[in-house]
């Protein structure tokens, strides 16, 4: 078959299959294009999931006539003051999206310049133009695109429902709404109920108040503010607490020069940056802004602008780790389940029994006397609802006078009580706390590692008689493979002949541990590590299930100085609202909450 040109119309319907994939890379290439017009407020409406109609409108500059008629041509654009492709600042640059839609949709555009008479019209159908006529609007650019791909009804097959499209349609408005918090967006359609974000204010309280709008009041109410620059590159932003989470990595926006991307290397880099706090299978929710020179970074590698390539971009990940990393430091206590809202949620009533009043069996109650007594009264609902505070006697008991007044002013007050031998129950002048004593012991051990670590290395403890343990020979191949990581935490092992290991030396901050059952963990966790895991993740694994085995256990009795002392050692040590699988180390209830309880206010 000889070589042969292409008509213009296949050329451009080629074109549209990699810029327009579907209705909501419709809406993302209009709502940039006026977003790059400078406007103030965009309005987004669509029909059928988009498929029927979409139609964007803008405040913005406009077009003047002539620049509406080359608008619709291949590779015409206002926004390259030159060829030079490294020096982007606008969201469009390719020249390929109004003449790509228009290939495939039936497009009309709408638009008044401010040095023009009244505004011009212009429709596309299927590549063909029609002349441009006069047309009413007051400002900016109104573009209505109907009959979505019905020049390649081919294509119409690969969409999906229109609810599903129009919930793509709603996360591009939602990016590019978190992108620029200066600029009112509307969304409305038959699929939705219309939501207006207001223009923010500029600054950081303006982008959160966007970011709360759009993510929701729970991420406003813990959300960290985080910032790091260095050689020209800005990464700042707001970042969640370690206690919301979600699921999956959907809850993490990045936006490079104010453009929604999406990147590989940062989701590698948010995911190390959170490790000391979240467990494997949680991800945390945020949205930073990387700025720039355009110079060095590339968004011409992806038709659809959603992928960015960095000159530097060993300095970027450094940036957001270090930027993620003090910002947690910096609210170490803070998490989502301290909340005294997140507290009182898990309060209800005291449930009556399932069964009627008249068939309750009222002697089952724990308040009817052992032996029982026919001139025994029925119980009163406050009695019945007793039963759920039964949890006996406190393990340990701190009395009032034995407590030193200054200790209440501490962040986390004074112990006053253990109990079920695994949670302290500390008072403040302004409530309680609630401290599980494992959780937050596990942080300070593991806190000291990472320090010892830092500093001189971990201190080693040589055991008299080696500890000889156990195991079948891939878990041993496994571990002898490690041993030099497993060293530098003070953890020294050797062969001890086929299927076993000998453990010498044990880090000296554990203090005595059971070395089988460290080990056996060691073992599950290096199953799952991959080989392009970083060192220091490796080693930040071994120190996490080291602190686990070396940290004061539930089920053990501890004194009052114990408590305390470990209530002023959470006080002084980083990232102590959780412990190192991302779970609560305390909760706290204010007076003011507990009063609420009661009934008192």
């Amino acid at each position: 078959m000889p070589v042969r040109q292409l008509p213009e119309t296949i050329v451009n319907r080629i074109a549209a299959g990699e810029v327009v994939e579907r209705p909501a890379s419709v809406v993302k290439e209009l709502v940039e294009n006026a977003i790059d017009a400078g406007a103030s407020r965009i309005d987004i409406f669509s029909d059928g999931g988009g498929r029927r109609k979409i139609v964007i409108a803008d405040d913005g500059s406009g077009m003047t006539a002539t620049d509406l008629a080359l608008a619709v041509d291949r590779h015409a654009t206002s926004k390259l003051d030159d060829e030079d492709l490294l020096a982007i600042r606008t969201l469009g640059f390719r020249g390929e999206a109004l003449p790509s839609i228009g290939a495939v949709a039936r497009l009309s555009i709408t638009t008044r310049h401010a040095e023009e008479p009244h505004a011009w019209a212009l429709r596309v159908e299927g590549g063909d133009k029609t002349p441009i006529a006069p047309a009413a609007l007051s400002q900016g650019t109104r573009v209505e695109v109907a009959d979505l791909f019905f020049a390649t009804p081919a294509r119409l097959k690969f969409l999906k429902t229109d609810r599903t499209e129009a919930e793509a349609i709603r996360e591009v408005v939602r990016r590019l709404a978190m992108a620029r918090p200066d600029i009112a967006f509307t969304l409305a359609g038959e699929e939705r109920a219309p939501v207006t974000w207001a223009a923010a204010l500029p600054g950081a309280p303006g982008q959160l108040i966007r970011l709360g709008d759009i993510l929701g009041a729970d991420f406003r109410a813990n959300a960290i503010e985080v910032r790091s620059q260095r050689e020209g590159v800005i990464v700042e932003g707001f970042a969640a607490a370690p206690s919301l989470t979600r699921a999956n990595a959907l809850g993490q926006y990045l936006f490079v020069n104010g453009r929604p991307v999406r990147d590989k290397l940062i989701l590698g880099a948010v995911r190390g940056a959170y490790a000391d706090y979240l467990p494997r299978d949680r991800h945390p929710v945020l949205a930073l802004f990387v700025t720039l020179d355009s110079r060095e970074v590339d968004a011409n590698v992806h038709p659809a602008k959603t992928e960015v390539r960095f000159r530097n971009a060993g300095l970027v990940r450094a940036l957001i780790v270090h930027a993620l990393k003090e910002g947690l430091a910096r609210e170490g206590r803070r998490t989502a389940a301290n909340s005294a809202s997140s507290v009182i949620s898990t309060f209800r009533p005291g449930a009556a029994p399932s069964a009627s009043p008249a068939n309750w069996d009222w002697r089952s109650s724990p308040s009817y006397p052992a032996g029982g007594s026919a001139g025994f009264a029925t119980p009163s609902f406050a009695e019945r609802s007793q039963a759920a505070f039964d949890v006996g006697a406190p393990s340990a008991d701190v009395r009032p006078h034995d407590i030193a007044p200054d200790l209440l002013d501490r962040p986390l007050g004074a112990a006053r009580t253990q109990i079920h031998e695994t949670y302290i129950v500390s008072q403040t002048r302004g409530g309680l706390i609630v401290v599980d004593q494992h959780a937050a012991h596990e942080r300070i051990v593991y806190e000291r590692l990472k320090a010892s670590l830092d500093a001189n290395g971990v201190q080693r403890q040589i055991l008299l008689i080696p500890d000889i343990v156990e195991m079948d020979e891939a878990t041993v191949e496994r571990l002898l493979a490690r041993a030099d990581e497993l060293a530098k935490f003070g953890l020294v092992i050797e062969s001890f002949g086929p299927g076993a290991v000998a453990v010498r030396e044990t880090p000296s901050l554990l203090g005595k541990t059971d070395a089988a059952s460290l080990l056996r963990d060691l073992a599950e966790h290096m199953a799952e590590w991959d080989e392009a895991l970083p060192l220091e993740r490796r080693l930040m694994h071994v120190a996490a299930t080291m602190a686990c085995h070396g940290s004061v256990r539930a089920g053990r009795v501890l004194k009052p100085e114990e408590m305390n002392a470990l209530l002023r050692e959470m006080e002084s040590t980083p990232n102590s609202g959780q412990c190192n699988h991302g779970r609560p180390t305390y909760v706290e209830l204010t007076l003011t909450d507990i009063e609420k309880l009661f009934g008192r206010r």
